[in-house]
């Protein structure tokens, strides 16, 4: 996009009293330097009314408006649906009427657009002005290749026919064939990656067994099985993963690790964390998928009730001292680390992380990924990282004395030290650090929160439907008499075509507790977990299976999600 049109624009846009002259001119400029039309690029950075827009430009470039709320370019031949020519112009074809082809720009100056379609497909075209509110996600839709929409079912139906016909003629070394056999074997792993995503799955997990394969996907924390391909084409399956992660095919006696990244469209793009174990029976291939989006994701929409996260907040702002997320593997400490450190993430702060593996990598934040082999452990990471004037450190996990003593040195002499371990509470997590050796008085002077949590699978807001429940029953669960006494609707899982057995997406639920003097002194004392429990009590903590209940009262939880994340 050329920077007359994009000044021309501005200029019009200004005149109009749409845009202040000032940010017109520096987005003019900063549009054609990123090679976006000004329209678009506005639009990015959401500094326009588009409504407003669509009806200045169509009156001053008199070019007649479309609306594009019930477009569906499937109605259109495929050959009219250019995706290169869409991903250039950020156009899509609109309608054919007669001989003529209409194409819905939002950008009135891409004359090119309308040459450029006009040349491919053979008749001329006539430009429509589209809202780009509109315009710009049905693009994305486009060049994402539908996702949603794909049909996995019918693939399986479909294509496994080939992919037996194709296994006949496999070479010996039972690992990729001829490029023509395996084509089947590309497109079907394609897809389950692509339902995966469409799922909002978190792991994929490929099994080989002696008369049988099988594909699950982890959703919302729990594993359905998804596929059942023929066990004769394991070998070509577990190859493909291992092709696409850059893994040593041949190497089929020990675990290897690798990574897969998809691009869905020109600025999305997804990683899978790729893990092979040698079984008996073949190679087992777990690919973890890591959407840099769950990082950002802002801590109002992580779960936390209003006093755990001003806690949080309140502990991120300390400029020294340690904070603690702890649970079991898969209860999303990870997104809340990455959410603290998104919200520390300042061009005036130096960060430092050591990770084993670096899941989501995060602008402006210095990454580390753990090579034990290499001698690089969280320790020796750890050391470097205080010789490199850091204001900010997180620790993958505090796993041995060796670590633990380090990063409450680093919390104790002026740097804010974020990290996880593996227990069921925040007052295990206390005496855990004391099980490990490290000093009573280093626990108490330098750990200043501990959040654990877990993640409880919501129910469907489409077909949940309430459950009676007698107050007695009520009470045995753990409600008190004052959450009783507001008469709250208790709902259940039905099961519908838009959720997973009546769960769609999952929540935080939280204890955080933070280290008052008195929790101090009984660590200094080297009391144990329950002594520390009852004190948070006393202090207003909920523990985790409150917090749970208040999940269940606001209707996001059933009682049987609560008794299975917080039974232990």
């Amino acid at each position: 996009m050329s920077f007359n049109a994009n000044n021309a624009l501005a200029a019009l846009l200004v005149r109009k009293n749409l845009l202040d002259e000032s940010l017109a001119k520096q987005q003019a400029v900063l549009a054609a330097e990123s090679k976006l039309s000004f329209i678009h690029y506005l639009y990015e950075k959401g500094n326009l009314d588009s409504k407003q827009v669509q009806e200045v430009l169509s009156e001053s470039y008199g070019i007649p408006t479309c609306d594009l709320s019930d477009y569906d370019y499937k109605t259109l031949p495929d050959e009219y649906v250019n995706e290169k020519l869409i991903a250039q112009h950020h156009v899509v074809p609109y309608e054919v009427r007669g001989n003529r082809l209409f194409i819905a720009l939002a950008d009135p100056t891409n004359l090119a657009a309308l040459e450029d379609f006009q040349f491919s497909t053979g008749i001329r075209t006539e430009a429509l002005l589209a809202d780009v509110a509109q315009l710009a996600p049905i693009v994305e839709t486009i060049l994402e290749g539908d996702v949603a929409n794909l049909d996995l079912d019918s693939m399986e139906e479909g294509e496994l026919d080939g992919m037996e016909v194709a296994e006949t003629e496999r070479k010996d070394d039972g690992l990729v064939g001829e490029e023509k056999d395996d084509a089947p074997i590309v497109v079907y792993i394609n897809k389950l990656l692509m339902d995966a995503i469409r799922k909002g799955a978190s792991d994929l997990h490929f099994e080989p067994y002696e008369k049988s394969y099988r594909v699950r996907f982890r959703i919302d924390g729990i594993l359905h099985e998804i596929s059942s391909p023929p066990v004769s084409l394991s070998g070509r399956l577990s190859a493909r993963l291992k092709v696409m992660s850059k893994l040593d095919i041949a190497e089929r006696r020990v675990p290897q690790d690798g990574r897969i990244k998809l691009r869905l469209s020109r600025n999305k793009s997804i990683d899978f964390r790729v893990s092979t174990l040698p079984t008996i029976w073949g190679e087992k291939v777990v690919l973890r998928i890591l959407d840099s989006s769950s990082a950002m994701l802002g801590i109002d929409v992580l779960g936390y009730e209003q006093d755990q996260k001003d806690m949080y907040m309140a502990a991120l702002g300390q400029p020294q001292g340690m904070i603690l997320v702890t649970g079991p593997t898969g209860s999303g400490k990870t997104v809340s680390l990455y959410t603290g450190l998104n919200i520390l993430n300042t061009p005036e702060r130096n960060i430092a992380t050591a990770e084993d593996p670096v899941e989501i990598n995060l602008t402006g934040v210095n990454q580390v990924h753990m090579n034990p082999k290499a001698g690089l452990t969280f320790s020796s990471a750890l050391r470097s990282f205080l010789r490199q004037d850091p204001d900010i450190v997180m620790v993958g996990e505090i796993r041995d004395l060796e670590t633990a003593e380090i990063a409450i040195k680093a919390a104790q002499t002026g740097h804010l030290v974020l990290s996880t371990l593996h227990t069921n509470s925040a007052p295990e997590t206390l005496t855990r650090l004391l099980n490990m050796g490290v000093p009573s008085f280093n626990v108490a002077s330098s750990v200043t929160l501990i959040i654990a949590q877990r993640l409880g699978r919501k129910l469907c807001g489409e077909c949940k439907a309430p459950e009676v429940i007698t107050s007695k029953a009520l009470k045995e669960l753990g409600f008190n008499d004052e959450q009783i006494s507001q008469n709250f609707t208790v709902y259940k899982p039905v099961g519908c075509d838009k959720c997973t057995g009546g769960y769609k997406g999952r929540v935080g639920v939280y204890e955080v507790m933070k280290i008052s003097d008195a929790i101090a002194k009984i660590i200094m004392e080297e009391g144990n977990s329950l002594d520390i429990a009852k004190q948070a009590e006393l202090e207003g903590v909920d523990n985790l299976r409150k917090s749970a209940l208040k999940k269940v009262m606001a209707g996001l939880l059933s009682l049987s999600e609560v008794e299975r994340i917080t039974s232990f």
